[in-house]
């Protein structure tokens, strides 16, 4: 048994106990809360209250959970490469191509069948312990929780924004200055795969700095204050400084004016968005501390910068 703690917050005062808990403990079903609340298995202020009744806002919820078997993927024998690991996280390194969860035509390969080949009692956590994703062909650090508590306590932590995310992007274009993103995202109302800024959308704020200026390209340093399918991809489009190698948002390729044969052939065969999560921050599960890690960029990302100082002495 597993026993997780989480306050109401006041924005859901007034709402049921068995609603409250779906917001709260999102990666249960409703189904399973409400056996959990008939059984006795919530406490709010130390007492067991019945699904319909209403709460107050302010309240502590204790909440005895029970380890299940939740996943039913295969594992597999997918090389990990591992940054840090104890007893309630796991970070990891993860290369362009791979994809995160198993899905209609990726159910193998993927970074769960990789996690739960490396320690198989992730099958008792929801997505074998990822509460956060990057898109398949973005690298860069991941973090899984290896525990009920530490997937609790990790996904607190999301909502609360308090995660340092950082990104390392190369975008088309010459940026001047460093600045925001505020617009919300939410599904292209044409392309189903794709998302876009939309007023309808979800919110969305993304932050970037300059790191390294070309003729006519930008290194920037970005910064996730929420995380939106695709964010960086669809907001740097949507300021008109796509993402080099991105097949999705990028447009149609154009080869930049005063590129040599060696630039124009590195760009050519980039195919992926130049993206890489370079840094990630967090409060430790069950220690408190304070913890960071930061990858340096992967050795395809490396060169498409070497070339493309080489080009500016041309």
């Amino acid at each position: 048994m597993t026993i997780l703690t989480a306050r109401v917050p006041e924005e859901l005062a007034g709402m049921r106990l068995d609603q409250c808990l779906a917001e709260l403990f999102p990666d249960y079903s409703r189904s399973k809360l409400q056996l959990w609340i008939k059984a006795g298995r919530v406490q709010v202020d130390g007492v067991a209250l019945k699904g319909r009744e209403k709460l107050d806002g302010g309240e502590e919820i204790e909440l005895d959970a029970e380890a299940e078997v939740v996943l039913e993927n295969d594992a597999e024998d997918i090389p990990l490469q591992i940054i840090y690991e104890d007893q309630a996280i796991l970070i990891v390194n993860k290369p362009a191509g791979l994809v995160v969860h198993p899905a209609v035509g990726n159910w193998h390969g993927t970074l769960v069948n990789a996690l739960l080949n490396h320690d198989p009692n992730l099958n008792i956590l929801p997505r074998a312990g990822i509460v956060h994703r990057i898109d398949k062909e973005t690298s860069g650090l991941l973090m899984i929780a290896k525990t009920l508590q530490a997937h609790h306590s990790l996904v607190e932590q999301l909502q609360a924004r308090s995660i340092v995310r950082e990104y390392l992007a190369l975008v088309k274009g010459w940026m001047t200055a460093g600045g925001s993103v505020d617009e919300p995202i939410g599904r292209h109302p044409v392309d189903r795969k794709r998302n876009t800024v939309r007023r309808d959308g979800k919110e969305a704020v993304t932050h970037y700095r300059l790191e390294q200026r070309f003729k006519r390209h930008t290194l920037i340093r970005v910064k996730l204050e929420t995380g939106r399918t695709h964010q960086i991809r669809v907001h740097m489009t949507h300021i008109n400084y796509p993402l080099v190698g991105d097949q999705v948002y990028g447009g149609r390729f154009q080869m930049p004016a005063d590129c040599s044969p060696e630039l124009a052939e590195a760009l050519r065969n980039f195919k992926r968005q130049a993206l890489h999560a370079t840094k990630l921050g967090l409060e430790h599960p069950e220690t408190g501390e304070y913890m960071e890690w930061e990858l340096e960029m992967p050795a395809d990302m490396q060169y498409l910068l070497k070339v493309l100082a080489e080009n500016e002495l041309d």
